[in-house]
This record gives C-alpha cells, sequence and structure tokens, in this order.
C-alpha cells in the first residue's frame, strides 16, 4: 500500500515490471518497433504525457528530448503549442492528432485532424505515429496508476 510522503505525494504503488516483466517486455518491443523521428517522438510523448498529467512520463520525455537536441524553448511550449510559432506544420499535425488520440472520449478523433496529419505524413508514418501515441498513452495510464516514482534518468 502507499503512503504520501511529507511533500503530499504519493509514493509508489506497485513496481509493475517487476510483476509482470513479460507484458513490460513485450510494451517496450512495440515502442522500439515505432519508427519515427526522434524529435517528433519525444514532442508526441510530452504531449500526450501533459494531457494526462504523468509527471514519471513528463520528467522522462523532456529529459530524451534534451539529448535528442530538442530547444528548452520548445519544450516549455509543448505545453501551449497551438499558440507557439516554433512548431513546423508537421510537427503541428502531430500534436493535433496527439491532442485528439489522447482525449478520444471527447474528440473521437476529428476529420480535420486526421486530415491534415494524412496530408504532412506518408500511410507508413502516419501509421507509425498513431501507434506513437496510443502507446504513450498506455505509459501513461501505467504509470499513473502504479505512481511510478519521478526523477530516475531517462
Amino acid at each position: 500500500m502507499s503512503v504520501e510522503d511529507v511533500t503530499g505525494v504519493e509514493s509508489e504503488r506497485m513496481n509493475i515490471h517487476r510483476e509482470t516483466p513479460e507484458v513490460s517486455r513485450a510494451m517496450a518491443a512495440l515502442d522500439h518497433d515505432i519508427k519515427l523521428d526522434p524529435v517528433l517522438s519525444e514532442l508526441v510523448k510530452l504531449r500526450a504525457s501533459i494531457l494526462n498529467g504523468c509527471a514519471y512520463c513528463i520528467d522522462m520525455h523532456s529529459k530524451r528530448a534534451r539529448e535528442a537536441g530538442e530547444s528548452e524553448q520548445r519544450l516549455a511550449l509543448v505545453a501551449a503549442w497551438q499558440d507557439a510559432p516554433v512548431f513546423s506544420e508537421r510537427e503541428r499535425a502531430a500534436l493535433a492528432l496527439t491532442d485528439a488520440v489522447t482525449l478520444v472520449a471527447e474528440t473521437h478523433v476529428p476529420a480535420s485532424v486526421y486530415g491534415r496529419a494524412a496530408e504532412l505524413f506518408d500511410s507508413e508514418e502516419l501509421a507509425h505515429l498513431i501507434w506513437q501515441i496510443a502507446t504513450i498513452n498506455v505509459w501513461n495510464r501505467v504509470s499513473i496508476a502504479t505512481r511510478a516514482p519521478v526523477g530516475g534518468d531517462p
């Protein structure tokens, strides 16, 4: 059973990777098979993690984005990407699709959002992008449910 420490942050509930290593390996293998530009991949993962409120994944993917060469300015602006002129049209389309898929119960992924992404990504790239969005949403939910501890290495 988890408890809150003096900061009010709940401690780790379980180490799900230790409890189900085969499933964790399968998820990691799926993630590994997704082929996207590393910076775009990290922006997508960061955006979904922000929307889902996953501190563990926000920490991890902001660190990985920096390692991939992303600037502090763009990392900070992922939270308000719609109003930030620092993202390319492809990045904007990927971030819009990330928002729509992450919030699928509300958005049902509008045709306009999907269509814009389909204009800017070929079908294989778009498929990889959708898988990337789906996998980070799984990781977010697992990390939030188990209260994965924030602050480790990427």
